[in-house]
């Protein structure tokens, strides 16, 4: 096996990597503070299209992780950017919140129900049946189907919470149309945020606490991977799949060192 290159650059996953029902994983701190005063460039990365960078700042710095939102990379922002290469200034429908709503208002998308050039679906916590009801039928009718990601469920206190791969299924099943999912394990997603910190992948690394999406977008933008142990992921898991990461840690803060 061809020897990698040390790593310049450094890309992680926020759930589960850093924090964990709203709770910070021991040493995200001491991890996020290396980066920092290393100036190495680096992104957290989240699916979830919620939030803006700006909200998911203020939402970290309040557990004390201080992550400017400049080096937060969305499913959201993947999402407009990938729009923007493929229909500069189209239309959508889009179900969502202001995580997604505010990415496409910014590249000059319009949004309207209204022969939409795409229906794009997000994450939001009040999907209701008129809103689906009104994206099957633009599908119907020939607008194409966009996700920001393929998470069939999301969590929250009280357990899991129905989310964006689960309610596309829903609407594949009405239409017959497959989505095109923009976030992770799409690649996609990884080398728009590496072009966003001007970095390569060859030197760049990516921590998860996933397999199927963390690890495997990683492996797929041909990054080194690290799989952490602090999230959904367990030990036992990793042998069912046919890919493996580059190592396995118990959490971040056995990734301080290498920074």
């Amino acid at each position: 096996m061809a020897e990698r290159k040390p790593i310049e650059s450094w890309l992680t996953d926020m759930d589960g990597v850093l924090m964990h029902e709203g709770i910070p994983v021991p040493g995200a701190d001491a991890f996020i503070k290396r980066l920092r005063e290393s100036g190495r460039p680096f992104l957290v990365l989240t699916n979830n299209s919620i939030y803006t960078p700006r909200d998911l700042h203020a939402r970290l710095s309040r557990i004390g992780l201080d992550v400017p939102w400049e080096s937060i990379w969305t499913s959201a922002l993947a999402t407009a950017q990938f729009l923007d290469e493929q229909r500069p200034s189209g239309t959508a429908y889009v179900i969502g919140e202001a995580g997604l709503t505010t990415a496409l208002h910014d590249i000059g998308y319009v949004l309207t129900d209204h022969e939409p050039d795409y229906v794009v679906l997000g994450e939001t916590r009040t999907y209701s049946f008129e809103a689906l009801t009104k994206a099957i039928r633009l599908i119907n009718d020939g607008a194409r189907f966009i996700a920001t990601n393929p998470d069939e469920t999301g969590p929250s206190a009280d357990g899991a919470l129905p989310a964006t791969g689960s309610v596309a299924a829903l609407i594949t099943k009405a239409t017959g149309v497959e989505p095109y999912f923009v976030g992770k394990p799409n690649p996609l997603m990884m080398r728009h945020g590496l072009n966003v910190i001007g970095a390569h992948s060859e030197t760049s690394a990516m921590i998860g606490d996933r397999m199927d999406t963390d690890v495997l977008a990683g492996l797929e933008a041909g990054m080194e991977t690290f799989l952490v142990l602090t999230g959904l992921t367990g030990k036992n898991d990793i042998e069912r799949h046919p890919f493996r990461p580059s190592r396995v840690v118990d959490s971040i803060a056995d990734l301080v060192d290498l920074v």
